[in-house]
C-alpha cells in the first residue's frame, strides 16, 4: 500500500471513529444544545426581544441567531476533541497512534475533522430550531459557509491542544468553563459592541471571538461591527498557529510519552 493510500486510509478511520463516537450517544451531543437554544429564543428572542426592538436593522430575536448558532458550534467542535483524545490517552491506545506508521499530520487532521463533523451538525441542529422561532434569510451563503467550517477548525484544534496537555478529566473541563464561555458571551452574540462605551468596546475588541460571531452575523444577516477581511486574516492566523503547535506537540510526544 502507498504512502498516500495509506494516510488516506488511516484518515477515514479515525473520522468514521469520531462520527460514531458522537453519534451514538446523540441524547448527549446533539439534543442539549438544541435544548439550550431554544430556552435562549423563548427568554432572550421572545420574552426580552420583544420588549428591545431592533439592533443593527433588525428584530433583536433575528440579531442573536448568528450568535447561538456559532456558540454551539465552538463549544462542541471543542469538546468533540479534547474529549475523544484525551480518552485515547487515558485509555493508551493513542499509543498505536504514534507507533503506527501514520503521519502526525493525518492524526491531528483525523480529529480535527471528527469536530468539524459534530459542529456541523450541532449547528445544523440549532439553525432548524432557529427556523421555529422567526425567518431570516442568509446575505451570504459563501460567508456564512467560510466562517462556520474555519471557526470549527479553529476550535477543534484548539480542543487537541488541551487534551494534549490534560493530564485528568478535570483538565479537559477548566478551558471551557473559564476561557471559552466568557469569550463568548462577551463575544457580541447578545449585542452590538457599537451600544458599548469607547472603553470597553477597545476591550471588546481584543477578544478574537467577537470577529467569528461578527463576520457569521454578515454572512447571514449582512451587518458587522468589524472588518470582514481582518476577521477572515485572525481566524486563519489563529488555525496555523494552533495547528503548528499541535503539530510540534505531536512530533516531540510532549503529553503523549511516559
Amino acid at each position: 500500500m502507498s504512502r498516500w493510500r495509506l494516510s488516506a486510509h488511516a484518515f477515514r478511520t479515525i473520522l468514521t471513529k469520531e462520527i460514531l463516537r458522537f453519534s451514538r450517544i446523540w441524547l448527549q451531543t446533539v439534543l442539549p444544545p438544541m435544548v439550550t437554544t431554544a430556552l435562549y429564543f423563548v427568554i432572550f428572542g421572545r420574552l426580552i426581544g420583544s420588549r428591545l426592538g431592533e439592533m443593527d436593522g433588525h428584530p433583536y430575536i433575528d440579531f442573536i441567531v448568528p450568535g447561538l448558532i456559532l456558540m454551539s458550534v465552538i463549544s462542541n467542535s471543542y469538546a468533540n476533541v479534547v474529549s475523544s483524545f484525551y480518552n485515547a490517552k487515558f485509555q493508551r491506545h493513542v499509543e498505536e497512534l504514534l507507533i503506527s506508521p501514520v503521519p502526525n499530520a493525518v492524526i491531528l487532521g483525523g480529529y480535527v475533522a471528527g469536530g468539524v463533523v459534530r459542529g456541523l451538525v450541532v449547528g445544523t441542529a440549532v439553525t432548524v430550531v432557529a427556523s421555529f422561532f422567526t425567518d431570516f434569510a442568509v446575505h451570504s451563503y459563501a460567508v456564512t459557509v467560510a466562517v462556520f467550517l474555519l471557526t470549527s477548525m479553529l476550535f477543534a484544534t484548539a480542543g487537541f491542544v488541551n487534551a494534549v496537555f490534560a493530564n485528568s478529566f478535570d483538565d479537559i473541563s477548566v478551558i471551557p468553563t473559564f476561557v471559552l464561555t466568557p469569550l463568548t458571551y462577551l463575544g457580541g452574540v447578545f449585542y452590538s459592541v457599537s451600544l458599548l462605551p469607547e472603553v470597553w468596546q477597545r476591550v471588546s475588541f481584543a477578544n478574537p471571538v467577537l470577529y467569528m460571531i461578527n463576520a457569521f452575523r454578515y454572512g447571514l444577516l449582512g451587518v458587522t461591527d468589524i472588518d470582514l477581511g481582518l476577521a477572515f486574516g485572525l481566524i486563519v492566523a489563529f488555525i496555523v498557529a494552533l495547528g503548528g503547535f499541535a503539530l510540534w506537540l505531536l512530533d516531540r510526544g510532549i503529553g503523549l510519552k511516559s
